[in-house]
């Protein structure tokens, strides 16, 4: 394994266990793509690359089909996952957010949302946070205008507010804790630099290290730019460190793109056999970036 590569692994290792985070990369980032169904098998071989046992990656399946993200089917003796409705619609989200550039044609408005006590105030709480929405105060939620509300907040009673004076820019500044993201992307760079640097200086990687290094980088910044609210660049710091994040991302990613897909051709299965080809949406990732 690459040093730049063994670096991040070595830093995962010393981190928290979070082998249902990065199962969670994985689908959305190759799976779903390639139909959304994966044998166990082929999750398995992958984690073997981050030294994470299989017990583990089986309980966190478990547990994840338990908490109403995967269904899982069997053939045989062999198990088959799938992101089920709620997973699906969580993803969609998800990867517009990380993959697609931030919109450019703000308003200059703000969308306010009041939650009220609601029995599914939690599930509009969560898809709110999902969805790169605000908190500044308890049940009230802000986003810039033409952000899609979340089905889960469609009870929400909505205001629009201008971000032209002071009472919406503290507003702004309450929403978010724009610093807390700064620093996290500044890490975020710091840890994958030197992979840039294999990747532009044209060194070799496995098709096995690539596909690695592809979900090690967007589980990374998917922890980040989840976090983020794309808030139209009027509103960032001239010194906003978003930017360079996502177009290091974007530029390691399709380094990375063409060895992890031929790993996905060589070695992940489904039900019928080999995962189908990717949707053309994969090459159009980190577009502008």
């Amino acid at each position: 394994m690459p040093q730049p590569l063994a670096r991040i692994v070595d830093q995962l290792k010393r981190e928290p266990s979070r082998t249902g985070s990065i199962i969670i990369t994985v689908f959305g980032d190759s799976i779903v793509p390639r139909g959304g169904a994966v044998w166990l098998g082929t999750l398995l071989e992958f984690f073997k690359s981050l030294d994470i046992d299989g017990n583990v990656v089986r309980t966190a399946m478990s547990r994840l089909a338990a908490d109403g993200w995967l269904e899982r089917s069997k053939v045989g003796r062999n198990s088959f996952y799938r992101l089920n409705a709620k997973g699906r619609q969580t993803f969609d989200t998800a990867t517009r957010h990380i993959y697609d550039p931030p919109p450019s044609d703000w308003t200059g408005r703000f969308e306010l949302l009041l939650i009220g006590n609601a029995e599914d105030r939690d599930a509009a709480r969560e898809a709110l946070k999902n969805a790169g929405f605000g908190s500044p105060l308890p049940g009230v939620w802000v986003a810039p205008s033409g952000v899609p509300i979340p089905d889960e907040a469609s009870r929400a009673i909505r205001l629009e507010v201008s971000a032209e004076d002071d009472s919406g820019r503290r507003l702004l500044s309450e929403s978010w804790p724009l610093h807390r993201t700064a620093d996290a992307y500044l890490k975020f760079m710091k840890t994958f630099e030197p992979l840039h640097g294999w990747i532009v200086r044209g060194e070799r990687l496995s098709d096995a290290d690539a596909f690695t290094a592809r979900i090690l980088l967007i589980h990374h910044y998917r922890r980040v730019v989840l976090r983020d609210p794309l808030l139209p660049y009027q509103l960032l710091p001239k010194d906003w460190p978003g930017r360079a994040a996502r177009k290091l991302c974007g530029e390691i990613y399709r380094g990375l793109l063409p060895s992890s897909e031929q790993w996905l051709d060589d070695h992940a299965t489904n039900e019928d056999g080999p995962l189908p080809k990717p949707n053309g949406a994969v090459a159009r990732r980190f577009e502008g970036a």
